[in-house]
């Protein structure tokens, strides 16, 4: 009896201590975390792609997944479902090749007209947009798959897959982070436009940074080089500071169509954000527990941000469409512009024709002309920390120069 319970004894030892000696018969050193440790691991690794391989791994892994609370979504590609609405697929169902896209002819008001004209590309990469982050392009696509028993495990595969779609097996989420592949904006090379705006129901704050040109410092030659350029500089005047005069927008603004290249970036860019924000609300309403919600694009061009307020707001007021195009409606907005017409950043960076405009809500606005505590930000630290640097040093300089109120209806 001694002898048989020997090997039973050594057994359990080796169980206990996790030693290797035994073979295929050794324990597995993850049952022997906590399912507390094993997710706090997967809320660490959080790519989406990566949890999908975890959740194959057993089955322990597989029920821990969906618990995870943290996700970043990549969407590697876009693959939309219809061609881009240039060609005759991109217009409505039974109309000629040669008419105009249903994106176009949807458009309501002088202002839609004029954002048509002005925007050009940029209602293709909001169509495509839409086909990567809806829940039912996707379900299209893919409408002839037998649907599984139980909630499946979230998937590896972005690329072929709406984020809707991806995030529904998750229970648990709290905060989520999803990257497009580029921004919606086609801009000249060379040209600079971010944007980084905030969202309840409707918007609560815009700010957008723009150049005509980036361009490096050219690196200083011999010294009887600098000497010349240092003469030219001293006899030339300094466009940096542009005499302004009260009440009028600088006269660099209105040469080679600066102002209303300008007004392009911001209808553009509001454009951009509401498109972004109205194709979120499927997935805001499929997680009750989110808190903070991120939409970037791999250019860095544009940010979307939603706080845990806001997406209660949302919530309770469902998201107003602008007219019949899949983009929220933009309230009515009290704008700020800041122009300088060029702007050394550390490093050597030069910007030229910079602009800088912050956007609220004229109700807000008005509420705190009148000092009253608006719901959205107050003071100026929204606008100059909107932006990583060297980009926020370019809009606490913008800050300092002079505003000029703009005010723009709802569309």
């Amino acid at each position: 009896m001694e002898l048989e319970a020997a090997p039973r004894q050594q057994q359990q030892l080796e169980e206990e201590v996790g030693c290797p000696c035994g073979g295929s018969e050794a324990a597995d050193q993850f049952e022997r975390l906590h399912d507390a440790v094993l997710l706090d691991v997967l809320n660490r690794i959080g790519d989406v792609k990566a949890l999908g391989r975890c959740a194959l791994v057993s089955r322990r892994f597989h029920a821990l997944v969906p618990l995870v609370d943290s996700v970043f979504v990549r969407v590697d590609c876009v693959i939309p479902d219809d061609p881009p609405p240039s060609s005759s697929a991109g217009a409505a169902p039974g109309s000629p090749p040669h008419q105009a896209p249903a994106p176009a002819a949807r458009g309501r008001g002088a202002l839609a007209h004029i954002a048509r004209v002005l925007l050009g590309g940029i209602a293709w990469p909001i169509h495509a947009l839409g086909q990567i982050l809806s829940p039912a392009a996707a379900a299209v696509s893919r409408r002839s798959d037998p649907l599984p028993a139980s909630p499946p495990a979230p998937v590896a595969d972005v690329s072929h897959h709406s984020p809707s779609e991806v995030l529904r097996s998750f229970k648990e989420l709290r905060r989520l982070h999803i990257e497009l592949p580029t921004g919606e904006l086609g801009i000249d090379d060379g040209v600079l436009l971010k944007w980084k705006a905030d969202f309840g129901s409707t918007l609560g704050s815009c700010v957008i940074l723009g150049a005509s040109s980036v361009s490096s410092k050219p690196p200083t030659g011999s010294t009887q080089e600098e000497t010349a350029a240092a003469d030219s500089t001293a006899a030339a005047p300094d466009t940096s500071r542009e005499t302004e005069e009260p009440g009028s927008l600088p006269d660099s603004l209105y040469t080679n169509g600066g102002l209303k290249l300008r007004v392009v970036w911001t209808i553009s860019s509001l454009i951009a954000a509401s498109a972004r924000h109205y194709l979120l609300h499927p997935i805001i309403c499929n997680h009750e527990t989110l808190e903070s919600l991120d939409l970037t694009d791999a250019d860095g061009q544009g940010v979307l941000t939603m706080d845990k307020g806001q997406l209660q707001e949302l919530r309770v007021r469902p998201v107003s469409p602008s007219g019949s195009s899949h983009r929220t409606l933009m309230p009515a907005l009290s704008m700020r512009l800041h122009y300088a017409p060029l702007i050394e950043l550390p490093g050597g960076t030069l910007l030229k024709g910079a602009t800088l405009v912050a956007i609220r809500p004229s109700e807000d606005a008005l509420r705190e002309g009148q000092g009253v505590r608006a719901a959205g930000p107050v003071g100026t630290c929204w606008i100059s920390e909107a932006f990583e640097e060297p980009y926020r040093t370019a809009a606490k300089v913008l800050l300092k120069r002079r505003a000029y109120c703009l005010e723009m209806n709802s569309f």
